[in-house]
């Protein structure tokens, strides 16, 4: 059984680690707040202090982190992966990034004897507390299939999508995706309690046909309790968005909707939001997130 590294316990990174020790995987974890791995250690999570010693302990090694800049650090500093020796080990980032950092990052692992996947996933918190999570790979064929069966214990679909940087590109597909649907679910809440409308029922009845969709069913129950924690932060969001915009204007591509979606998004984190959940985007309407009561 290998030995399997990870580095950033965060929201979605704990729930992972939960549940690869639930398949019985042993796990070096890593967290630049060291306290973030404490309950993780103790349900039987080894901690280590750097990156490096998750490298030189781990045969798997798993990152998951916030921005580009923070897999670039902890790929490439002092203490970072490659300051140890890699050779004959399989390195996967989980975080969303960019496609020219992974094609950077497989071929700085490729010169060291090892091997690196991009592997982005989606489904939020509440996919990856269950398991379910949707896991988009670039990368070699070989490793995939080494990996997959560690996938199989936090993803419910995963698919190799080419060589490195494909699975940023399709994680990329997905983000353009869901800035839709999330402006969509908003406007729709507003405009149906702006028209005097009972929205759970709005909901129900909108789940049940054509305009079903994932932020509808997971996040719209989360606005009418007034729950804008974090299952996925506005800024990680606008981090996302900004890279698939990025990647287009490169592919000479206009994506006007995504860019909408974007320069909203930008407007909730001036306005204070950025640490609250994507869902928080309807605060642009409803004064704190409060449903404020209709008139006919």
């Amino acid at each position: 059984m290998p030995q399997i590294g990870f580095i950033g316990t965060g929201v979605m990174g704990a729930a992972i680690v939960r549940n690869m020790m639930k398949q019985g995987l042993k796990v070096n974890v890593y967290n630049r707040t060291k306290i973030k791995t404490d309950e993780l250690v103790r349900e039987g999570a080894v901690w280590q202090d750097t990156p490096a010693a998750i490298t030189a302990t781990s045969d798997i090694i798993f990152t998951m982190v916030g921005f580009p800049k923070d897999v670039e650090a902890i790929y490439f500093d002092e203490n970072g992966i490659f300051s140890q020796d890699i050779t004959d080990k399989i390195i996967v980032d989980l975080t969303t990034s960019t496609p020219t950092l992974a094609k950077k990052i497989a071929i700085k692992a490729n010169e060291l004897g090892g091997v690196a996947l991009d592997a982005p996933v989606s489904g939020g918190d509440l996919g990856a507390k269950n398991g379910t999570l949707t896991i988009m790979v670039g990368g070699d064929q070989v490793a995939y299939e080494q990996v997959l069966p560690i996938f199989k214990t936090f993803g419910k679909t995963f698919t190799l999508h080419g060589t490195s940087g494909k699975g940023q590109h399709t994680k990329m597909a997905n983000q353009i995706m869901i800035a839709g649907t999330m402006t969509g679910m908003t406007e729709m809440m507003v405009y149906a309690n702006k028209a005097g409308l009972d929205l759970n029922k709005v909901i129900e009845t909108l789940s049940g046909g054509s305009a079903a969709n994932w932020s509808l069913s997971n996040y719209s129950p989360r606005i009418l309790k007034e729950n804008y924690s974090p299952g996925f932060f506005v800024k990680h969001f606008i981090k996302d968005l900004k890279i698939a915009l990025d990647e287009a204007e490169k592919m000479d591509l206009e994506l006007p909707s995504t860019k909408l979606a974007t320069e909203l998004y930008e407007k909730l984190a001036n306005k204070g939001f950025e640490n609250d959940g994507t869902q928080a985007l309807i605060k642009l309407w409803w004064a704190d997130g409060k449903q404020p009561t209709s008139k006919d």
